[in-house]
Formats: C-alpha cells, sequence, structure tokens
C-alpha cells in the first residue's frame, strides 16, 4: 500500500455501517485508530496508544469494564468501548480468550442486537500464553467453537476479518507477560506463528477474510515499540488502511458477483457498494439525515451481567 486511507475515504467507505473490533490491546488500538480516522486525519499520539480503559477517547464511550471497575492484567479483565456519530458506529471489546463465558456474551450481543456489517476479530497471545502451557489443543478447540458460533449468528452479508497477530520481539514486555509466564517470552514469537497458521488456515475453511499482519509487517519491525509487543501510530494507520482496503475490495467483488454497479471515489480513492440498490441486504440502512437515535443502543443491562 503506498499511501494511508485518508478521512475522506474511510467515512464514504464506512457510511451507515456498523464496525466490531475484538480483541487485545493492539486491537484496541485498531479500534482507536479507526475512530480517529473517522473524525479527522490525525494520528494517534503516544498516550492514546499506551492509556486503557479510559472514560472516553475522542467521542467515544467507555461502555464496561476498564475504570469504571479495577484495572488489572488478569485474565477477567473486561472493556467495552463504543463510538457513535450521526453515520458510524464502532464497538470495542476486550478479549483474552477466544471462546469463553465472556464471548458467549458477546454474542448473545450480536445475536439480540443490531447485526454488524463489518466484525474484525484477532485473539491469540493471551490464548496461548496465560491459560495452558500446553496451549494447542484448547486453542484449536476454541477457535473452531467460536468461528461456529459466529457464523451461525450472523447474516451471510456481514464482512469477518480475522486479522493474524502482529509479529512479537525476542525481547518482549507488556501487561499479558506476568511474573509467572515470563519464562515463556523467548519462545512466544515462535508459537505466534504456529497459530497463525493454524487460525488463519481455520478461518478460511469457514470462508471468513484473513488478513495476514504478520506478513504486511514483517520488514517494518522498526515501527514496533521498546517493548516488544506493540507498535507506534504510524504503523496503525497502516493497519488500518490495510484492513479497510480489505474491506472495500471485498465488496467490490460482492458488488460484481451479483452484478450491480460500483460507485467509484472519483479522486482514486477506496471503492464500495452503493447499498441502496440492496434493499435485501441486513445493513445499517439510513437516509443521510437521520440521527445517531436511529443506531440500536448498548443492550441494557449487560454491565456486570457476565462473569468469566
Amino acid at each position: 500500500m503506498r499511501s494511508f486511507v485518508s478521512h475522506k475515504q474511510a467515512s464514504q467507505l464506512l457510511h451507515n455501517k456498523f464496525v466490531v473490533v475484538l480483541g487485545d490491546s493492539n486491537q484496541r488500538a485498531i479500534y482507536k485508530d479507526l475512530v480517529l480516522l473517522l473524525q479527522k486525519d490525525k494520528f494517534l499520539t503516544l498516550k492514546q496508544l499506551r492509556t486503557k480503559g479510559e472514560m472516553s477517547f475522542e467521542q467515544d464511550c467507555l461502555v464496561e469494564g476498564g475504570c469504571l471497575n479495577k484495572l488489572h492484567n488478569g485474565i477477567a479483565y473486561r472493556e467495552v468501548r463504543q463510538f457513535q456519530s450521526d453515520h458510524h458506529l464502532v464497538r470495542f471489546y476486550f478479549l483474552t480468550r477466544i471462546f469463553s463465558r465472556y464471548m458467549e456474551s458477546v454474542l448473545e450481543d450480536f445475536r439480540q442486537g443490531l447485526k454488524p456489517d463489518v466484525v474484525i476479530i484477532n485473539s491469540c497471545v493471551w490464548d496461548i500464553s496465560r491459560y495452558s502451557r500446553n496451549w494447542i489443543g484448547d486453542y484449536k478447540e476454541n477457535l473452531h467453537t467460536f468461528f461456529e458460533e459466529l457464523k451461525a449468528i450472523l447474516p451471510e452479508e456481514t464482512l469477518v476479518i480475522w486479522n493474524l497477530t502482529l509479529p512479537l520481539g525476542e525481547k518482549i514486555k507488556g501487561g499479558f507477560l506476568v511474573p509467572e509466564i515470563q519464562h515463556m517470552a523467548p519462545q512466544l514469537r515462535f508459537d505466534v506463528i504456529e497459530a497463525n497458521f493454524f487460525s488463519g488456515t481455520l478461518a478460511d475453511a469457514y470462508n471468513l477474510d484473513v488478513v495476514d499482519l504478520h506478513f504486511h509487517f514483517r520488514f517494518s519491525l522498526h515501527r514496533r515499540t521498546n517493548d516488544g509487543v506493540h507498535w507506534d501510530n504510524v504503523a496503525h494507520r497502516r493497519i488500518t488502511s490495510v484492513l479497510l482496503q480489505h474491506a472495500a475490495d471485498a465488496w467490490e467483488r460482492s458488488v460484481e458477483e451479483i452484478k450491480l454497479s460500483t460507485n467509484i471515489n472519483k479522486n482514486g480513492g477506496l471503492k464500495h457498494e452503493d447499498f441502496a440498490s440492496r434493499p435485501f441486504r441486513q445493513s445499517v440502512l439510513r437516509n443521510q439525515l437521520t440521527t445517531r437515535q436511529h443506531y440500536a443502543p448498548y443492550p441494557p443491562g449487560r454491565r456486570n451481567r457476565y462473569n468469566y
């Protein structure tokens, strides 16, 4: 990708779309960069990248967990965020495991509430380090269960992107790396490669879209921060651009398959469907004059209902 996606391009592509991002702290940074880009052409600050669980970030709101409870680095940490504008809805769920009782509660949100147009998800580093030394069997089984449940709940038109885990450094430190598992640190970067291979193959078998961020950033390691786990603001804008370009291409292919026209940005920008010509599509369809009240509110009573 030669250039970054602009605010205008991102806003047009995701107009009247409901996007959900699920995963760890790197996925939270993906969510934050997307929320920022939907409002202006600026990059995240270092403080914004490092902060977790704050009450508000760039006009979003903390729905559950975070500083509403005690901040910690345990597997029961929760953080649900949501950003709404007149024509965009973006939600984030922090995960420490790809399938669990907590994930069942997230899936219940999808089952009972508004169906996402786009789901961007990754769960790996916590899965393979914090639950068991012999992680392979549990991780594979949980992936199968999650993909099956997700496919059963979401409509066929929802674009589900499984993004592979970014490269870890040889020496790492981070919130997930508690003292009890620090001895695993040198091996984790190799475990991630193995987990990426299996999860990507399995996601493809379930007909989900796979974006290999490990491959995309193999020559951009200078963009990784000193902790060996997280990435800087330039890297995250590139990640956003890769994901949005993938979404644009996927929707364009979908349009071609059903022989519908595609709107093309006259300035050479991203491409997206004219969803108004597809009334049968399960979508967040609205006139440009509508307001945020048309978005389904976050399911009431969710807070503190679920425990791991």
